[in-house]
Parts: structure tokens; sequence; C-alpha cells
């Protein structure tokens, strides 16, 4: 980007090249789109210093578990909003720098590799029909934006359980422009994830160790050109608190961005990602008292993709337009069937995905009336699908399966209008509709939770999203109110569906001693709903307040005909935060309150996951100028919040009371 300083008119404008590091300025038609943004005052100055939590403190949004990154198994971390429920895979797009983010086998989140306090901001973008979002947008869409500043700025603390908690940013000039490097780590003994009333002798900790670090170098290379290069790695291992359970994924992300702001605004993006996930898996025996090896898992995947975006100057219209394509591979390598402490089979399922879409976008205003509209045309196609089964002490393989490659079509889109009542406050309403391809994960992969079983399902149709939203929007001085009623129902929903109980013999699967599961095509999930913010302001004293109430409900026949009018699997009805602030200066302190109404383990609501109330709370307060005290406090009334019921009994929990002290640097 070029801007010209003031100067006497005798003298020519010198220009001075400012680097920004963004994309191109937001698109005028998402004014239509429920939209909530954490700020970097949001990222930094919390009780947790984890994305995943942050996110989940806001309206309507929710991973797939109650349990935090810090607890839970990589593969049981998707995103998703507004109770659409599902598995672990997102139905949600969450992208950094324009870069997609999901795991491209099982599309989960590794929530390690990214640090709040390397992000300018995060944009929650809800419903779906984003249209430049990609086809993974089904019910909206998370931004990342990284933080572009020249200071150097750090964080250490120590916690319970002996945990350090450490945060380096540091941005400096790189000739006329910047090279930034942010980096994290992280480690902690853990906590037992199993409730002190249905452990046993065999329950542990569950120890984590943690790291990432991401670079960026932009830099102007023409007149109103910038390059953006950014590489992103990260490093995550953990053991889920049971002897065998040990995990470790690793990921590298490199991306190249070129943003043009002249009269022509334009971007181009090119990217390439690696993820790597080694997991073992136990089996528990009676009473707790013994666990033994029955899986190993190794689940190495790639993705790469590229995207353009073009904005032709036209007076009284904005108009944006592109084409991107995605497409990943990865497979799962299993050895399984252990047998005296030794594997006797090997199992191979994975295959191959992409998609190809184009878009166009545009709105325009006539008086305090702007009205938007955006169309997207997708081709997905799934090949080289594949799930064979082979003993290890040779002899043809027991199972043999390969499918055949699939292709489609799917048009979505996006439709809204804005209304600007009096000064300050506006009227919103839209309707839209977005698509999500089934993850490879999904398609190709059988899988094992304790007693029971999964069978994977090749022949999952892409989800289908139709939905509309009306809201209201209020900025004062000190006031903002927002409030938005939805209408969303996703057809073909993929869920975990219960199709018997064992002890016996399953297709897919083999010996099940709980439940027997297949993924399958729902009819439909129908979720209406409101969702509301309030952030209030006066002197020191700031009131954040936030609430989703959902109504989810199944719609089912055939096999899946038992789950006909329940509630969708881990969707509470109704999630309420407030957080209550105090600044003076430099120093300052909050607590947060959070509250979920109850919600089912299970798709046959038969595990009742219990209400769950935390109260957090973070002060800071300065040593010297550039230094300051930080004191944090998580879960401080210790509730014991039920993340998870197995069929045989045990209760997993969330993170329990956890306090931090440390100091943190900044100019």
């Amino acid at each position: 980007m070029i801007v010209f300083d003031a100067i006497p008119p005798a003298s020519p404008p010198q220009p001075i090249i400012v680097v920004t590091g963004t994309a191109l300025p937001d698109p005028e038609p998402e004014r239509a789109y429920g939209i909530e943004i954490l700020e970097r005052r949001d990222l930094t100055d919390s009780p947790t210093t984890r994305l995943d939590a942050l996110l989940t403190g806001l309206p309507g949004v929710q991973n797939f578990r109650r349990s935090g990154a810090d607890t839970a198994h990589p593969t049981s971390q998707g995103i998703t909003l507004r109770a659409l429920g599902g598995n672990a895979a997102s139905r949600v797009a969450l992208t950094l720098d324009g870069v997609p983010q999901a795991d491209p086998f099982g599309g989960w989140i590794n929530w390690p590799a990214y640090d709040p306090a390397g992000l300018q901001e995060v944009r929650v973008i809800r419903g779906g029909g984003s249209v430049g979002y990609g086809p993974g947008a089904l019910g909206g869409a998370i931004d990342m934006r990284s933080y572009a500043g020249t200071a150097m700025i750090g964080t250490l603390e120590a916690g319970s359980r002996q945990s350090l908690d450490g945060h380096l940013y540091g941005g400096m000039r790189f000739g006329a422009g910047l090279a930034s490097l942010n980096m994290q780590a992280a480690r902690s003994d853990g906590f037992i994830p199993v409730t002190a009333d249905t452990r046993g002798p065999v329950d542990r900790r569950a120890p984590y160790r943690e790291g990432s670090a991401r670079g960026r170098l932009i830099l102007p290379i023409g007149s109103g050109i910038e390059l953006q290069l950014g590489g992103l790695a990260f490093a995550d291992r953990r053991e889920r608190g049971v002897p065998f359970t040990e995990n470790r994924t690793r990921g590298f992300d490199g991306s190249m961005r070129l943003v043009g702001s002249g009269r022509w605004q334009w971007t181009a993006l090119g990217y390439a990602q690696w993820r790597d996930l080694e997991s073992s898996f136990a089996s528990v025996g009676a009473m707790r008292e013994s666990a033994s090896l029955v899986s190993m898992q190794h689940v190495p995947s790639n993705g790469w993709g590229t995207s353009f975006e073009i904005r032709p100057p036209a007076a009284g219209i904005d108009l944006r337009a592109g084409a991107d394509l995605r497409f990943t591979q990865g497979e799962s390598r299993e050895l399984f069937a252990f047998l005296a402490g030794d594997p006797t089979r090997h199992r191979l399922a994975g295959g191959q995905s992409a998609t190809q879409g184009l878009f166009a976008e545009g709105s325009v205003s006539r008086g305090p009336l702007t009205f938007s509209g955006g169309v997207r045309l997708d081709h997905w196609r799934v090949s080289d699908g594949d799930l064979v089964e082979r003993p290890l002490a040779g002899g043809p393989p027991t199972r043999d399966e390969h499918y055949p490659a699939r292709s489609g079509w799917r048009p979505t889109a996006r439709f809204g209008a804005v209304a600007e009542v009096t000064s300050g406050t506006s009227l919103r309403a839209a309707v839209y509709r977005g698509w999500r391809l089934p993850t490879l994960n999904e398609l190709f992969r059988p899988f094992r939770a304790g007693a029971d079983a999964t069978a994977a399902n090749a022949f999952l149709d892409p989800e289908l999203l139709s939905g509309a939203e009306a809201g209201i929007d209020y900025r004062a001085r000190h006031v903002d109110l927002s409030l938005t009623a939805f209408v969303n129902r996703v057809s073909n929903a993929i869920a975990n569906v219960t199709l018997g109980h064992g002890p016996g013999m399953f297709p897919g699967v083999g010996f099940v001693a709980g439940d027997y599961r297949q993924r399958q095509n729902l009819d439909a999930i129908l979720v209406k709903g409101i969702e509301g913010s309030a952030e209030l302001h006066r002197g020191p004293w700031s009131l954040e307040l936030g609430a989703s109430l959902a109504r989810a409900r199944v719609h089912a026949d055939g096999p899946a005909a038992n789950l006909d009018g329940l509630r969708p699997a881990q969707t509470p009805s109704l999630a309420v935060s407030a957080g209550l602030g105090w600044e003076q200066g430099r120093r300052a302190a909050k607590l947060v309150v959070r509250h979920n109404d109850p919600q089912y383990e299970d798709d046959l609501n038969r595990r009742r996951l219990p209400h769950a109330t935390t109260l957090d709370a973070i002060g800071t307060w300065p040593l010297t100028d550039r230094i300051q005290l930080v004191v944090r406090g998580q879960n401080l009334l210790d509730e014991t919040v039920v993340a998870g019921i197995s069929d045989d009994g045990p209760v997993e929990r969330g993170t329990p009371r956890s306090f931090w002290l440390g100091l943190r640097f900044q100019p």
C-alpha cells in the first residue's frame, strides 16, 4: 500500500511504504452477515491463553466435545456454530490469513498450533453461503488474522500441576517491509481426566507438551502490491490419562499471498499443508485395574490450494469475483488386533478429494438500504478411496475394498439486506445455502472408542444447509447490542448412527462389546434459535453478555428412524456467558462466567451430560514501565465439567480449578 505524508505544495510528494500484512478490506456484503469479532485485547487479556476456549465463549460457537484442547484427543476437536451437531469434522471454515486450517484427512482442528498473542483479530461469520470462504463454510466461517506490529511482546507463566506457558512475538522492519516471528510453548503434568468416583488404579494424569512457531515476511514489491510469505510449524504431544494412549501431532503450513491495492483491487493466494498424527489406543479391563494396547494409528495427510479474487471499480456498486481450488489426500495406517502385546493385522484406509469453485458477490446502497447477493458454483470429486486389511503373518487380505470415484456439482448462494433505521441502529436479514464435503476420515476409516465401534461409509453424500436469519444491531457511545433469530436445516447431515448393541460381530468393524454405529446421512437436522450479545462501558467498568438459545432436532427414517425427534449429540439448548471487567491505567481485572445447559453424549440421547457453570478470572498489575504481573484462574469454583460418559461407566471431566502466575513484557 502507498500513502503520502502531508508536505508543502512546492515539494513533490514522497511516497512512504506502509505494509499492512492484511488482505483486501472486508467486503461490503458482509454487513448483512451476523459477525462477531474478537479484537486483540480480547485475545491477549483473557483468563485463558487457548484459542478454542476463547471461541467457545462466544454465543453459538461450540467444539464437538466440552473437553478443551489441553486434554481432548486431537481427532475430537471439530468446531461448529448454532447447534448444528455432527461429529469431529468441523462444520465451519477456519482460516488463518486466508489459508484453510482444518486437518486435510479428518476436518478436525489442531488448536495448539494457534497462539492468540500472534493474532490481530478473529472474525466469527455466522450463517451458510459465505461464498468467499469455500465449500467448508457450511454453517459459517472463522477468519483468523495475524498481528503485524514491530514490538517485542512476551509472557511467561507458571501454573497448577507443574505447568509452564510461554508466548513471544517479535516484529521488525525488513527494508521497506516487515519480518515477524511468533512462538509459543507449553507443558503440564496434567490432571486425571476420569472423575474420582469412576476412576480405577489404571487412571493417571494426562500430561502434554506443545509448541508452535509462525514466521511472516511482508514486502512491498511494486506500486500498490504487497507480498506476504507465511510459515507455520507446530508439534503437540500428550497422553489421555491411561497407559498406551499417547498421541503426537506435527504439522507445517507454507503460504504466499499477493495483495494489490490499486484502483483494481485483487489478491492471489497459494498454500501447502502437511499433517502427521500418531496415536495409540487402549482397552481398559474390569474395575479399571489394567490396560492393554489395542491399536496404533499413523495418519499422514497433506493439502494444497490456491485462490484468486478481484474487485473491479464500479460506481455505486461493491463487486468482487473469484475462484479457488483445494486438494487433500491422506490415509490412516493402523496396527490392530493385538495378541499378547503384538499386533496381528494392518489396516490402510484413505483417499483423495478435490473441490474447485467460482464465486461472485456484490452489494448496492440506496439511501438507508443496502442490498447484497452472492452466488457460488463448486465441483467436487472423491477418488482413490480404499480400505484394506491384511494379516501381518502373511496371506491374502481379509478386507480389500476399493471404491469408485464420485463427483458432482453444488451451487450455493447468499442474499441479504441491511436497513439503517436510525443513527446507530440497523436491521439486517439474509437467506443462504452452504455445503460441506465429507472428510476422508468419515468416508473411509472405521474407528473404536472404548467398547464402542463406528464403521465408515464410503458413499456419504455432501451436507447441504439452507437457512434464514434476521437481526438488529445497536451501536451507541457506551453500548453495543446485537440480536439475531435464525432457522437452519442441514440436509444429508452426517452423524454417527447407532445400529446395534454388543457383544457381537458387526459389519465393517468385527467384534463390538458396546454400541455399534455407522456414519450415515440423516434426512436433516433442523435448528431454530436466537443468539445475542451486549457490551456496556462506563468509566473503568465494562460488562459483556452473550447467549445462544437453540432448539435442534433430528429428522430421520430408515435405519436411523430411532433418532427421529431427538436432539443431535453434543448440542446444548442454552449457552450463556458474562464478563465483568475493570481497567484503570495499566491495571486491569476481569471475571468471566460461562454456563452450558445439559447435552447428550450419544445420538440416542441416553447419556446425559449435566449442565456446567464455570468462573474464570484474570488480573494484571504493572511492576515497571514495561513489565506486568499477570494472575489467572480457571474454573475457580472447581466445577466438575462432564465432558463424556462411556458406555461402560467411566465419566470424563474437563479442566479442574487451575491458577497461573506470570510476567508480561511489552513496550
